[in-house]
């Protein structure tokens, strides 16, 4: 594999100084998704900073996990499978999972030099029929024959909105925006949400002394999976049959349950975890239950989850009426634009999901490239006759 020298770009925005205008391949997102489809771009031939850029809008590596609260430690959070030909192992459970998995994601980063540019946020993509023009915030514009979409969830928090939410007077925090149990010190707080991250709040709030409410739309779905092999493809082949068919994924919880551990089993039988309903409406200082029921609460954590972070890729008009992206029977491939990959969505949105698809998209867009006559790893196709040359680029220097 070649490897284009000088290209392993630090934290900052000397890379801007480096960036050509055009490539063969271009990947949107630095985390899990976004380095494994770079990596396998990588073992296909393309040299990183020259054939293919990644672009993440983080000023720093470690993906969504950076921004994780620090009481998340490894060993509370579910099973993080390694990136490709990179061990993950040997880690300290009780350190936060965010500087764990960002310091493991910035190591393969610096021995792969996969040319990762940050701060580097995307504001549009658009489609001339042969190029992709990627437009970042920053003012700078770069062409390419493909492109590996991974922006993830987290920069797109999802809140729900009730009768009353603007006249509620308390703290109201997301997912998004917890750092510690401290922050509601003396509060009874009202967790909302139906996934492993609102139990995972309401156990440690409670650990901390700190009473809670528990607020779900439907009864919790627990399930006990136990060693079955078969769970995983299940889940799997669930959320391919939705975004096959162009409907939008599922909430995790959705789709897998609530696993019930020892610890959650302790919160059923503590009655932490037991849910009084949906909301009917809010109050300045009170919630009131589907059931008639209202309780006095303080603050509000929304553990509602977020939604596949797409804003940028509007201008390409590939969400169906039903919401979601219809991909192809290989799971990243977009139905509608050939070309336009995703990773990181729909049966993806996993650790190991996201491994597995980064070498899918890395494959299919190599495929793509011969498809177009672009040998993957030749020289800029802009030197090449003026059938394929990319349209005229803008940069910010």
């Amino acid at each position: 594999m070649r490897t284009a020298p000088g290209l392993l770009y630090p934290v900052s925005a000397t890379w801007r100084k480096q960036v050509r205008v055009s490539y063969q391949s271009i990947v949107i997102g630095a985390g899990q998704a976004g380095l494994s489809a770079a990596y396998q771009l990588h073992r296909r031939g393309l040299v990183a900073g020259e054939d293919f850029v990644v672009l993440d809008a983080n000023e720093r590596p470690g993906g969504a996990w950076q921004h994780r609260w620090d009481t998340l430690t490894l060993g509370k959070t579910h099973r993080i499978h390694p990136l490709p030909d990179f061990p993950f192992e040997n880690q300290d459970p009780t350190r936060p999972a965010s500087a764990v998995v960002s310091d493991y994601y910035a190591r393969f980063e610096a021995l792969h030099r996969l040319a990762v540019c940050r701060p580097a946020k995307v504001a549009a993509v658009s489609h001339d029929g042969t190029w992709f023009s990627v437009r970042l915030s920053s003012g700078e514009e770069l062409a390419t024959r493909t492109l590996i979409n991974a922006s993830g969830t987290w920069t797109n928090p999802f809140w729900p909105v009730y009768p009353g939410s603007q006249e509620f007077t308390g703290p109201q925090v997301h997912t998004s925006g917890f750092v510690a149990p401290e922050q509601f010190a003396g509060q009874r707080v009202l967790v909302v949400g139906g996934g492993a991250s609102a139990t995972q709040f309401i156990v440690q709030l409670r650990a901390a002394g700190i009473d809670t409410l528990w607020s779900t739309r439907r009864a919790p779905d627990w399930r006990e999976v136990g060693n079955d092999p078969e769970w995983g493809v299940a889940v799997e082949r669930e959320v391919n049959a939705r975004t096959a068919a162009g409907l939008p994924p599922k909430s995790v919880v959705g789709t897998t349950g609530l696993i019930l551990t020892e610890a959650m089993r302790a919160g059923i039988d503590s009655g932490a975890l037991i849910s009084r309903g949906a909301i009917s409406s809010l109050g300045a200082r009170s919630v009131r239950f589907a059931d008639g029921t209202s309780e006095k609460v303080d603050a509000i954590l929304w553990a509602t989850g977020f939604r596949h972070a797409h804003r940028h890729l509007r201008g390409l008009k590939l969400h169906t009426s039903a919401g979601g992206i219809r991909v192809l029977a290989d799971s990243v491939s977009a139905a509608a634009l050939p070309g336009m990959f995703f990773v990181g969505y729909g049966a993806s949105a996993s650790t190991i999901g996201a491994t597995r698809a980064g070498r899918k998209a890395a494959v299919a867009a190599v495929r793509r490239l011969a498809e177009l006559g672009v040998a993957a790893g030749s020289a800029d196709a802009s030197e090449a006759g003026a059938e394929n040359r990319p349209p005229q680029m803008t940069t910010a220097r």
